[in-house]
């Protein structure tokens, strides 16, 4: 493996994200799935998935990629971010042998993609950045065979690696999960800088298309003050055409005790970022016509209309023009 470094202690450090572990033979790091054999950090998860599924695209979310379109979606084990509301902690917490896994190698994701008519393949479940190695060669032979790659991530990653990633993704939903060190620190056991960083390098730099989600948590990231501050950063580093979703929190894992987001704290989100000039914005989990609707920049029309994942109106030419106006709808059509 590329990124390592192995040191004079004879410990090797693992270089794929920020937390850099530092194991000794045997030893597994952070995320639970790379591990030390013979001074080689190696995958242990490699062509095991948690189960295959075919959503539709507008469920990763992303809202102006191919909408209407079917997505093919699997995951693994483990992840590299410690977040105490995890909806998916049993695989990606799970530090027990996979006796349900399925084992699929990359050719057999594309079969299976296009036996079903799929128009892209999706990363998530748990985050592809620490099954970096399935997930490339995965997405190479996808883009091989005409496929698209979307990644859902928490963008979590160390920027050399990073760039050997996103270089083979089409697409990208990357977490943003709160705006300040504090809340990804206390309940991400992480730093926000990296995160930060990869997200303006992958809107950037690559021609990836990014959407971003910020899952709100009543009294821990959801103060006007930070939402401000949020679509601050967002319009000074990224611009105003990014969509950005904001979506409700469930009780799961270690915050048994917190009360499930209400459509309100979402609303109100939505509002502030509309109100500071974000072109594209969306509720989820939570959500309704108005909040999940597609809106063109220039007339204001409902160019994508449509209740969560369900369609109503259509309005787009092929070309993703705004039949009300000619204007193009940013994104991929």
């Amino acid at each position: 493996m590329k990124y390592q470094n192995i040191k004079d202690n004879g410990k090797t450090q693992c270089l794929i994200c920020p937390r850099k572990c530092l194991l000794s033979e045997g030893q597994t790091g952070f995320c639970h799935v790379r591990k030390n054999v013979k001074n080689n950090i190696i995958l242990n998860s490699y062509g095991l998935n948690t189960g295959l599924a075919i959503d539709p695209i507008e469920k990763k979310p992303l809202y102006q990629f191919y909408p209407t379109t079917t997505v093919l979606s699997f995951g693994t084990l483990g992840c590299n971010m410690g977040c105490q509301f995890c909806q998916n902690w049993q695989t990606t917490k799970n530090r027990q042998p996979c006796t349900n896994c399925n084992k699929t190698s990359p050719e057999e994701i594309v079969q299976i993609a296009k036996q079903y008519n799929c128009k892209s393949v999706a990363f998530t479940y748990n985050d592809p950045i620490i099954f970096f190695e399935y997930a490339i060669d995965t997405a190479k032979l996808c883009r091989a065979n005409g496929i698209k790659t979307v990644a859902v991530t928490s963008g979590y990653i160390n920027p050399e690696p990073a760039a050997e990633f996103f270089s083979v993704m089409d697409a990208a939903n990357i977490d943003l999960k709160g705006f300040t060190q504090r809340f990804y620190a206390k309940n991400c056991l992480a730093d926000i800088r990296p995160v930060l960083d990869t997200i303006e390098y992958v809107v950037k730099k690559t021609d990836c298309h990014v959407e971003l989600t910020t899952m709100l948590i009543e009294g821990e990231n959801d103060s006007p003050e930070e939402i401000q501050s949020e679509c601050r950063w967002i319009l000074n580093n990224l611009g105003d055409t990014v969509p950005l979703h904001f979506s409700a929190f469930f009780p799961n894992y270690k915050m048994m005790n917190k009360s499930a987001t209400t459509f309100p704290t979402l609303v109100r989100a939505y509002q502030i970022a509309h109100s500071m000039g974000l072109k594209y914005v969306y509720t989820g989990n939570l959500t309704n016509t108005e909040t999940s609707t597609t809106y063109c920049k220039h007339c204001g029309n409902g160019v994508i209309v449509r209740n969560g994942y369900k369609l109503i109106q259509y309005n787009l030419n092929p070309q993703g023009e705004c039949i009300f106006c000619g204007t193009k709808c940013d994104g991929q059509y």
